[in-house]
């Protein structure tokens, strides 16, 4: 008997879900790492058939009554369940039959992958950014060197030009020297530091509605709703007005250019506990999300938005999204996009507490 609550004490502290079924595949046993994982209480579970909570395809429910049959474990990769609740989780399951007194029955072992796969996607997303920044940087370079030398050797030439009718072709050379290295300039994104202070991020929030509403005049449907509980932290206002500008105006062009009945962006704020942002644990970190109804992204440029010069719109420049997301980088955050027609979020995700002092 003590052995018995043992093994029931150990299934109970697994983080790994455990669900056992019998052999019409009803419900019998959940952990309460399968409780959390699924959304729902064991008394909720039981009874249920796998088919209520589990989305399985034609192949997997072969595969499911094959095992029961052959007495066969097998292991699934990266499946889709849905909860009860109606989330869409992404998860490894094994599958291993039993035989008990009860009769035939199988154990399940349910592992989220989404955790894993959003550290991966940000992981990525981050050493892409790393990359781009650092092919540009030697661009700007390689750029900016011949810029000055023509520049100069222009103003010289203007000097020695007698005829002010030909001062025309030097001002064109010097005026579009200074519009590449302008271009240049922006290209880089931010070049100093943060002046981190301590700010509250509704009053940066408040200031970019503003400057919004004054440009559409009121044409879009601006929609807060914001978290009075996120506390102040240190960051640097005017850089963060300006990324948040950038993407705000992002989606505000993108509404424009659509046909919407009614244009809204949506600015939502929240604090998540325990978020891994690439290879750093934080304790707190602030989340603002702008969702907008517009088209969407189109598909084919959706992964390289934060890369600079990449526009979906023909007189875009394609600089907002990237400086953005440096600027966000640089207060030790990411931001990150979800599409869809009618549905655009991008989610900014800014630790509360700077890197040294956050919790591993």
């Amino acid at each position: 008997m003590a052995k018995i609550e043992l093994h029931k004490q150990i299934l109970e502290n697994l983080s790994t879900a455990v669900v056992l079924l019998d052999e019409s595949m009803v419900v019998e046993y959940a952990n309460p790492a399968a409780e959390m994982l699924l959304e729902a209480s064991m008394r909720r579970l039981s009874q249920l058939n796998i088919a209520e909570w589990f989305s399985l395809c034609a192949v997997e429910q072969k595969d499911l009554q094959e095992c029961l049959a052959t007495g066969h474990p097998y292991t699934h990769r990266e499946a889709k369940i849905v909860t009860l609740s109606g989330a869409t989780l992404t998860v490894d399951y094994s599958i291993n039959p039993l035989i008990t007194p009860e009769g035939q029955q199988l154990l399940i072992e349910i592992e989220s992958r989404d955790r894993l796969m959003r550290i991966e996607r940000e992981e990525d997303l981050l050493t892409q950014h790393d990359t781009a920044r650092s092919l540009v940087r030697g661009l700007a370079h390689e750029i900016k060197n011949p810029l000055g030398g023509i520049r100069g050797a222009a103003q010289l030439l203007e000097r020695e030009l007698h005829d002010p009718s030909l001062h025309d072709y030097t001002h064109v050379i010097i005026e579009e020297a200074d519009r590449l290295r302008n271009l240049v300039d922006r290209l880089l994104g931010p070049r100093k530091l943060p002046n981190m202070k301590m700010i509250n991020i509704h009053a940066v929030l408040e200031r970019v509605c503003h400057l919004i509403e004054a440009e559409t005049k009121g044409e879009i449907l601006l929609q807060r709703d914001y978290d009075p509980s996120i506390p102040e932290f240190m960051g640097d206002a005017e850089q963060l007005i300006q990324a948040m500008l950038n993407i705000l105006r992002n989606s505000m062009q993108a509404i424009m250019s659509a046909d919407v009945d009614v244009p809204t962006i949506k600015i939502r704020t929240r604090a998540f506990r325990q978020v891994t942002l690439g290879a750093e644990k934080h304790r707190l970190v602030c989340s603002v999300e702008i969702i907008d109804n517009g088209p969407g992204i189109p598909e084919d440029i959706l992964s390289k938005i934060f890369y600079p010069m990449v526009s979906g719109r023909a007189e875009g420049t394609g600089l907002g999204l990237s400086i953005a997301q440096s600027i966000i980088n640089q207060h030790q955050g990411l931001i990150e996009c979800e599409t869809r027609p009618g549905e655009t979020r991008f989610q900014l995700l800014i630790p509360l507490e700077l890197n040294n002092e956050s919790t591993m």
